[in-house]
């Protein structure tokens, strides 16, 4: 089975890498996400290839794809459906919204208030949706692909801290390298490149894939660093809030499949230091937090923490 996510995540990378250039570091947060069976914030300016990225992995897998564009009007029944009276039949039918699909791309989360936001939470946290009494599964696999805005750009609302705990993962996607986005320009010249992209992996494969994850070897040592590190941030005087379980769960999780994604069947202490600033810098809350700048701020303390922590040997 570990043969069958080694083969998944080498496609899924090759596929994407054919539009998403010089972002490999972004291209493995997506397949981390998929093979954990979590969700990815790419959280950066606009127009540097955040939603690129999304369709690039949707486009690789061989399942349903929806987008929503949140906007400030953007309703909770608009995201997960909603029940419609049928005249003719005499009773309530459901309508899907966009959440019942493979890959979920939430363009410019941040845009739509915190109330319609927060209409993900149970989908991403437990992969249902609950609809007047009634509890509805979403399909599997089921992985949410978030954009944001930075806050400071105007027309955008604070994530709120039980939304952001939903995405294992949070990076930026950078302005590419002049030779790099040179050939960008030269890839659009025919049309837009990620339109090309043909299925390389089926839904069946990317749940044995996950299956495989949760079977990678994870030594008491190293879970006792990942655990030390989750510690610290509870202990740290620059935080008001550490990491909570659930985080720690996604963390331990996240590593496994990075390990995948690196053709280990094991896990390895750079896995857990690789992934400590984008799995649980935004997961925590700065004395200061009211001050801008928080994102940076709150990186630099993660990666001091684990500076400050000893690798086992």
């Amino acid at each position: 089975m570990i043969d069958v996510a080694f083969s998944t995540a080498k496609r899924l990378q090759e596929n994407m890498e054919k539009v998403v250039l010089g972002k490999p570091e972004v291209v493995r947060s997506l397949l981390i996400a998929v093979l954990a069976g979590e969700h990815v914030l790419l959280d950066d300016v606009p127009g540097v290839g955040k939603t690129l990225a999304a369709k690039a992995l949707a486009r690789s897998l061989d399942g349903v794809f929806t987008r929503v564009q949140f906007t400030p009007d953007l309703l909770p029944s608009d995201i997960l459906g909603s029940n419609l009276y049928r005249s003719d039949l005499h009773e309530f039918e459901f309508n899907q919204g966009p959440v019942f699909a493979n890959v979920v791309l939430a363009d410019e989360i941040n845009r739509a208030p915190p109330r319609t936001q927060s209409a993900l939470l149970e989908a991403m946290s437990e992969g249902q949706v609950s609809i007047d009494g009634t509890t509805r599964a979403l399909p599997k696999p089921f992985t949410v692909v978030a954009t944001q805005n930075p806050i400071e750009f105007e027309g955008t609302y604070r994530l709120p801290e039980s939304q952001l705990d939903r995405f294992l993962l949070r990076t930026s996607v950078g302005y590419p390298q002049p030779d790099v986005e040179r050939d960008v320009l030269r890839s659009h010249c025919n049309g837009e490149p990620v339109d090309q992209l043909s299925p390389v992996v089926s839904c069946h494969e990317v749940l044995e894939s996950q299956e495989a994850v949760r079977k990678v070897r994870f030594e008491d040592s190293l879970i006792s660093y990942l655990l030390a590190v989750v510690d610290a941030t509870r202990q740290s005087e620059d935080l008001q809030v550490g990491v909570s379980t659930r985080a720690a769960l996604s963390y331990f999780r996240g590593c496994q499949a990075r390990a995948v994604c690196m053709e280990r069947d094991y896990v390895v202490p750079d896995d857990i230091k690789s992934l400590a600033v984008p799995v649980l810098s935004h997961r925590v809350v700065l004395k200061d937090s009211f001050m801008t700048g928080d994102r940076s701020r709150a990186e630099q303390v993660v990666h001091e923490i684990v500076q400050r922590v000893t690798v086992p040997v």
